[in-house]
């Protein structure tokens, strides 16, 4: 098997355009990302053009989350067992169905259910990394993982300014058009330059494994991202949270057992993999706390003494520095994650992540100073997306690349989650009535960026506690 999975590398690599694989992977990354911040500038106003309250509009952010949570590690096993090209492919086609049913609506239910078929293209980035992993040598492998993890961030932070635009200049349906004209390119694109895959896990799709992670992971992201609205020891939330954790745990319990689990928890169970999971929460919750926090901060009119009276558009271009960070960056990651190991390179950025936190609770009475902590949290997000893929690539075999790497990106997606809901919960609570209009106090920003401290330097505390890999032991698979 070892062998074979060899010789198919090699055929593989000697594919050409390798650069303008690693291209496409990354687009399609980047038009993956944008859909989480495609709608964020309508967020105000769609209650009246969906004319629904604003608790079910909130379904319009909330579904994308929770589909794409549950999604990635389902595509990344199907990935690994039927070819990661052809899931990928999928995936881009559910994007432009997805954005063609929401531009047409003109009612929230048909707007949240394109926006449901959305959320399962955020699968393509961890399969992309699968792929490079196959088609790239080791010293070329560092960059290009960099590359397509910072598409996480840098999607969205690129995408937001044309999002703004657009929201102010255009239809709304114009968004979801422009986001099935990604899909069309993105398609396009994967079926000319991206190879055919020949490393292949054969087996069969575990239906009940993939209905249990679908049901529990539900209970728990929904009791996450509704439970300040629902209450938190409300009956709803209660019995979706309990129920949650039993169906998961029901769920572990079958996955050790069945023949072709949808996950191999024994090998998520290494303290690589495992340590470098728990870890991802952290990330995630600091990348979307700033999402969160510093537009809001940006846009608030100076009369409430907590916001800077910026327009959407001048605070989306404020913030998108972050994601060109991100990608200016990736060659540095790469250098670094060869040189020094991932490990070191995941340490540091979640050190930056703290520092950028700690700076902005310090100094955040002008603009600038939200720009420049958001570049630091660029640097961070940017070496810790860069340095989690590849501990795990180097903890776990090469036919289980996609679903690992699908799990890391489950992880990073309940952070993400669980920041939206708390960063929600916090500003909300500590509000004050300006004009009639609940407005968030100074206080509370403090509260959210002591949150996002303390996850970054639990994130922080868990690198340490990472194994370091053998030199040996170091991309064997592409040796």
């Amino acid at each position: 098997m070892g062998d074979d999975d060899e010789r198919a590398r090699k055929r593989l690599s000697r594919s050409p355009n390798r650069g303008l694989t690693v291209a496409v992977l990354a687009f399609t990354g980047l038009a993956a990302s944008f859909m989480f911040t495609l709608v964020v500038p309508l967020q105000a106003e769609l209650p009246t053009l969906l004319n629904a309250s604003r608790e079910d509009t909130t379904w319009v952010v909330t579904i994308t989350l929770l589909v794409a949570a549950i999604a990635t590690p389902i595509s990344g096993r199907l990935g690994d067992m039927y070819g990661k090209r052809r899931v990928i492919v999928v995936l881009m086609m559910l994007l432009i169905v997805g954005s063609v049913i929401a531009a047409l609506s003109t009612s929230i239910v048909g707007v949240i259910v394109g926006r449901a078929f959305q959320g399962t293209v955020t699968g393509v980035i961890p399969l992309g990394i699968a792929i490079m992993r196959d088609v790239l040598p080791a010293n070329r492998l560092g960059t290009a993982v960099a590359l397509m993890s910072a598409t996480m961030g840098v999607g969205g932070a690129l995408g937001m300014p044309l999002a703004a635009y657009l929201a102010l200049n255009a239809d709304w349906h114009s968004l979801f058009w422009l986001a099935a004209g990604l899909g069309v390119i993105g398609l396009v694109l994967v079926y000319l330059f991206v190879p055919e895959d020949v490393l292949l896990s054969p087996g069969r799709l575990d239906v009940l494994g993939a209905i249990g992670l679908a049901i529990g992971l539900s209970g728990l992201l929904l009791y996450v991202s509704r439970g300040a609205e629902w209450g938190w020891t409300s009956p709803i939330g209660l019995t979706l949270s309990i129920g949650g954790v039993l169906v998961m745990l029901l769920w572990g319990w079958y996955q050790l057992r069945t023949k072709d689990p949808l996950l191999d928890l024994r090998v998520a169970a290494r303290p690589a993999v495992l340590f470098t999971n728990i870890a991802a929460i952290g990330m995630g919750f600091a990348l979307f706390s700033s999402n969160v926090t510093f537009p809001q901060m940006l846009e608030l009119p100076v009369e409430t003494g907590s916001g800077f009276g910026l327009d959407m558009l001048t605070a989306a271009f404020i913030v998108m520095p972050a994601g060109i960070v991100m990608m200016l960056i990736s060659p540095l990651s790469g250098w670094l994650e060869r040189t020094v190991g991932p490990r070191p390179l995941f340490t540091a950025g979640a050190a930056a992540i703290v520092l950028a936190y700690v700076f902005v609770l310090i100094w955040s009475t002008e603009w600038m100073h939200i720009f420049i902590a958001n570049a630091i949290i660029g640097v961070g997000i940017g070496f810790t997306f860069a340095a989690m893929p590849m501990i795990i690539m180097r903890s776990v075999p090469a036919n289980e690349t996609g679903a690992s790497n699908g799990l890391n990106a489950l992880f990073r997606s309940v952070g993400t989650s669980s920041a939206s809901a708390v960063m929600g919960g916090v500003l909300a609570s500590m509000s004050v009535k300006v004009d009639g209009v609940a407005v968030p106090t100074r206080e509370a920003f403090d509260v959210c960026f002591w949150l996002a401290i303390i996850a970054g330097a639990i994130a922080l505390v868990l690198s340490l506690f990472i194994p370091k890999a053998p030199a040996a032991e170091r991309h064997p698979s592409l040796r």
